[in-house]
Order: C-alpha cells, then structure tokens, then sequence
C-alpha cells in the first residue's frame, strides 16, 4: 500500500517552505517597489509574483521531478556541467553570499535603529551579533530530521503572526493614498516588476532547497516519485500562498507610506519608518522580530541545503563538519558588512539567474517530451552569452557593442535579452541531434 502523507504533515513543509523562502530581501524588495509604482502597484506586483513566486515554485517542481537534486538535472546537460554549476550555485548563494547576507541584514535592520547613539555599528556588535546568530543557525541546521518541525511548528508561525500585525494596522489605518509612479514604473510596471523579482534570488534558492524538501518527505516514508511529487505541488501552493500574501500587503504598505514618510532610499528603511509611523517605538520592535525570524529561517536552510550537498560531493567530510565549517566562514564573511557582500556577489548572481531558469524550463520539456543533452548545450550557451553580459554590467563593466545589442536583439533594454538566444538555440540543438 502507497503511504500517504496527512494534511497536518504536509502543512507543516509548505510553512517550512514557505519560511525557507521568506528571506530578509524579500521583506524589503516589495515595499521599494510599492513606493515607486504608486498607482501602478498592482500590475508591478503582479510581474513580481510572477518571478517572485511562480519560477520558485517551478523550481521546487523541477528537482520533485530529477527525484534528486540540482546535479541530477545538471548532468543533463553535460556531467562537467552537472557538476560546476550546482557548486558554483552553493557558493554563491551559499557561503560566499547568502549565508552572510542573512545575518547582517537582521543586524542593519534589527539591532542597529536600537544600538546607542554613537556605537560603532560594523564592529564589535557585529561580530558578536554574527557568533550568536549563527550559533543558533548551526544548532537548528545540526539535525536535518528535526529541520522540519523547528521552523515548521515553531518560527513559522510566530513569523507569520508578526507580519499580519504589520499587514492590518496598515490596511485599517492607511498612511495615506496612492502616489504618482516614479521612474520605470510610469511606463511598463508590469515588466519592472517582473525584474524586480530577480531579486529575491528565490528561483536559485528553488533549486537548492529542493533537495531539502523532497529529503524531508522521504524522512516520513513516501518513497514514490510520484507521491512525493504530490506533496511537493501541495507544499509548495502553501508556501506560495504564503508569499503572496507578503508580497502584496507589504507593496500595499510601501504604495501607501509616501504621504507620511516620503520617498526612501531602500525597503529596510521604508519598513522601519512605516513600522514607527504604525506602532511608534513599539513598531520598531515589532520589525526586528519579524526580520530576524525571516532572516533565521533561511540562514538554517541555506546551510542545511549546502551542507547537505557538499558533503555528498566531498563525502570524507560529514554534514556535522560541513556545516560548522560553512557556520564559521559565514561568521567571517558577514562582518565585512551587507554594501560589500552585495556589491561583490550581485553580478554572479545575475549571470546566474538567466541560466537556472532556462535550465528549470528545459528540465519540464525533457519530462514532458524528451529532448537530448544537445538542446541543453545549444539553449543554455545562447543564454550564457547575454546573461554573462548582464552581470559584467551589473559589475559596472562598460561593453562596447552594447547599443548595437539593444537594437537587434528582441528585449535586450528589459534585461531579458537571453529570451530569444535561449529559445533559438533550443530550436538549433533540436534540429542538430536530427
């Protein structure tokens, strides 16, 4: 008889999926957005769920379906391949930046607007910030079976509970109304929000957190492919449910804010003042357990995915060593601060971006109808090409030849200009093979 799992279980995983997901930069990225789309926030907010939301939970589909993880789909395309890019994925997203970037944005947010007036912020309390919290990371990531009932049961909820405190003083008691939209978002909202999602990095995290839902299922007994894809559609609608509700109260809490707080640089500030304008000092403490909680939940994930991955790769390591060592050099890196971490690893991350998606999409074609490693090759160099050319921008690289591009190639000025060379190469790869 085919083991099923209970409503109650598969509950408890989308909200661990949903916490995985809900990271720092994605509390902040939709209230920026909101104050500059003004009256045009919901078409930005619907392309943000769209990248924001559907690619991830895609994603998760996606490594259900390889029943195993990002390797299994990397060898697909070629077994160097198989093995490269899912490390150099980890790393990046992983030790190098994600990891890090968890920790000093609770900190920037969560203990800074509460340090003394005239305390060092990047010093000491830093560092000792980061030793506890990822103290606490290492702990919760230290036994994977019981990974899903201490985020799942227990920050979850409180999470959870936190945002839609935030979320109903702020639709009982708007800020103010809808502003004009600024920039990009007079014309095209649709398609800026559509790119803003890219930066919640969820879709790269889709494909390393994957592995840790299909292993928590496999933990309760479902074996079957085909039940444990099953579970990972139930799962994943919670958790994008989830973030849908986030994304679209938060966009509504930064499209309403402008006429009290004005125009901000970044989300975390909007947040903090929206949060101070709704609850007073109170707000304040309200906003820094829910970005810490935020921040905890995807620290544990993002360091039980990549412990569980590299010591599969580099197996005379244990997970128990891999995750401390991956504890302590994320301890290190988080204290050069969040403007470096950032400034650093943005451009890899979106010389990344492109190819995971097309890899996410070739993966449920090759499923659906079969298609040779050649069309991946063919697809996914097309796509390197321009998403390559893309991070050396975001890097501040100037490229000659870059107009020339703009002119020619279909979508290129939106930044999505590996589109049309991924599909055609595809379509080339198809055509080769016969």
């Amino acid at each position: 008889m085919v083991k099923k799992l209970s409503g109650k279980e598969t509950i408890v995983i989308g909200l661990m999926l949903f916490a995985l997901f809900l990271g720092a930069g994605n509390m902040i990225f939709p209230p920026a957005m909101g104050q500059q789309a003004g009256e045009h926030v919901w078409a930005a907010t619907l392309g943000f769920l769209i990248t924001g939301v559907g690619l991830p939970f895609l994603g998760i589909l996606a490594i259900a379906l390889s029943g195993s993880d990002i390797q299994t789909i990397g060898n697909k395309v070629h077994p160097k391949f198989g093995l490269i890019f899912p490390i150099i994925l980890y790393l990046t997203i992983g030790p190098f930046f994600g990891i890090p970037r968890t920790a000093t944005v609770a900190f920037e947010i969560g203990v800074t607007p509460f340090l003394p007036v005239g305390l060092e912020a990047q010093g000491l309390p830093l560092f000792i910030y980061t030793i506890l919290f990822f103290a606490i990371t290492f702990w919760l990531a230290l036994n994977p079976s019981k990974l899903v009932d201490r985020i799942g049961k227990m920050l979850t909820p409180a999470l959870l509970i936190i945002l839609v405190i935030l979320t109903a003083k702020a639709v009982l008691t708007p800020m103010g109304s809808l502003q004009a939209p600024q920039n990009d978002y007079i014309e095209g909202a649709f398609f800026k929000g559509f790119l803003e999602g890219y930066l919640t990095m969820d879709t790269l995290s889709a494909l390393v957190f994957g592995i840790v839902i299909v292993s928590a299922i496999k933990e309760r007994g479902i074996q079957e492919r085909v039940e444990v894809m099953k579970v990972c559609i139930k799962a994943g609608l919670i958790a994008c449910a989830g973030l849908i509700f986030v994304y679209v109260s938060l966009s509504f809490i930064g499209a309403t804010s402008v006429s009290q707080i004005g125009y901000l640089d970044n989300g975390g500030a909007i947040l903090s003042a929206t949060a101070s304008a709704l609850f007073g000092s109170l707000g304040k403490g309200i906003l820094a357990l829910a970005i810490t909680f935020a921040c905890l939940t995807t620290s544990v994930g993002l360091v039980s995915a990549c412990g569980n991955y590299l010591s599969k790769v580099f197996p005379r390591f244990s997970y128990k060593q891999v995750i401390f060592v991956l504890s302590v050099f994320s301890t290190c890196i988080a204290n050069f601060g969040l403007s470096q971490l950032i400034s650093v690893s943005v451009p890899l991350l979106v010389a990344l971006y492109p190819l995971a998606i097309v890899l996410i999409i070739l993966s449920f074609v090759d499923y659906a109808v079969g298609i040779k490693s050649r069309v991946y090759i063919f697809s996914l160099a097309a796509t390197a090409i321009f998403s390559i050319i893309d991070g050396l921008t975001a890097a501040g690289v100037n490229i000659t030849g870059l107009q020339y591009l703009a002119d020619y190639v279909p979508f290129f000025e939106m930044g999505l200009g590996w589109l049309v060379p991924a599909v055609v190469g595809a379509l080339v790869g198809g055509i080769v093979r016969k």
